[in-house]
């Protein structure tokens, strides 16, 4: 069985605010359609992903996934994607709002696995607050039996011949595609929803799926701690500045000893050990190297296992030279090297009030803490 998800995204969502539609927005350190995204990318079952959008917002597609444009409603807007698949060869189709950004793998496997057994599967949360009927004054009517009554939610799964069929005959209007597939006389499986499956509407639900993401990400800290001695010289470089001194550190590379304490403190996240497990002293080629080789090692490796760098806090400890001039050139040269803004960079300094090998002026040591995210 080869499984397509098709992603609507063709909604302006104006309830939301904002000066874009909310899919395009912000969600955390994401956009909200890439939340979406990422969840039917990464997931064993999907095999094929189609996005389909309004055509004002083809400059917000993002790369590397296949768009089609949408309709003036919601089924035509199905209608097309199901029709820009019909020539590939998908037999079930997972149909999914792009604002349903904190959809789970687990609610995914669900869907997909119910159409082994059922011609169409959607989630559904059965109602549990009491249901009263109103008046237009806001007054109490009366009390609406809650018997069987679920809250609908997406991804909604179908064979794919049986729910193209149904959207090519039905007449549209349809409030989702259970109801076209009701319509052509399909029968739906209701699998269990998820409460965090919650589709963004209004600006308050932005906070409430941040929490929701939040505490489904795996963050990661380390800490980088180096030394090294002063030796004959006319500049240190920390941080991948070189700064005028009247000395040099000694190290079997450039001696970066800040930009070596972060690179062990990614290693350290990650539990790969530090540089010397990575790049031996015992090997020559790593003489004098440069330091960035290391450390655009060590975020490699982080984002080959999934995290990406979320800060980094470096603290120099020496008498001299004096840091602070050069913090904001570190910090930059830091950003650049591992794909980060400055301000998730921390460069500082601090003496040891002249004791211990730093106060005697004897060399430099540097802590640093790293965070990893994997979202």
């Amino acid at each position: 069985m080869s499984t397509a998800a098709l992603i609507m995204a063709a909604g302006r969502g104006t309830r939301a605010g904002g000066a874009k539609p909310k899919q395009w927005q912000r969600l955390g350190n994401r956009r909200v359609a890439d939340w979406t995204l990422a969840a039917f990318a990464d997931h064993p079952a999907i095999d094929r992903i189609l996005l389909v959008i309004n055509p004002e917002d083809a400059a917000e597609a993002p790369d590397g996934i296949d768009w089609v444009p949408g309709g003036a409603t919601r089924d035509a807007s199905v209608r097309a994607g199901l029709e820009a698949l019909a020539d590939e060869d998908v037999t079930a189709v997972l149909i999914h709002d792009i604002a349903r950004a904190c959809v789970s793998a687990d609610l995914i496997t669900a869907v997909a696995g119910a159409l082994e057994a059922h011609r169409g599967a959607a989630p559904g949360l059965p109602v549990a607050d009491a249901l009263w009927s109103g008046t237009e004054e806001a007054q109490v009517r009366g009390i609406v039996p809650r018997d069987g009554l679920y809250r609908a939610q997406t991804p909604q799964g179908f064979r794919f011949a049986d729910i193209l069929a149904a959207h090519r005959a039905h007449p549209g209007g349809a409030a989702d595609d259970v109801a076209v597939a009701r319509a052509a006389g399909l029968d739906v499986a209701i699998v269990s929803g998820d409460p965090d499956n919650i589709k963004i509407t209004t600006p308050a639900d932005f906070s409430r799926a941040e929490r929701i993401l939040g505490a489904r990400m795996d963050i990661r800290l380390g800490n980088g701690y180096d030394v090294h001695r002063f030796g004959e010289g006319d500049a240190v470089i920390l941080c991948g500045v070189r700064i005028p001194f009247d000395r040099g550190l000694d190290g079997h590379s450039d001696a970066d000893v800040g930009m070596h304490a972060v690179t062990d403190a990614i290693y350290g996240a990650l539990a790969e050990g530090d540089i010397g497990r990575h790049f031996p002293p015992s090997d020559p080629q790593w003489k004098g190297a440069p330091s960035e080789i290391f450390l655009r090692h060590a975020v490699q490796l982080a984002e080959q296992k999934g995290y990406r760098v979320g800060n980094v806090d470096c603290t120099l400890v020496c008498e001299e030279p004096k840091i602070g001039p050069h913090a904001s050139a570190m910090m930059e040269k830091m950003g650049d090297i591992m794909g980060l803004a400055p301000d998730r960079i921390s460069i500082k300094a601090t003496t040891s009030e002249r004791l211990g090998f730093t106060g005697r002026g004897e060399g430099i040591a540097a802590l640093a803490t790293a965070t990893l995210v994997q979202p």
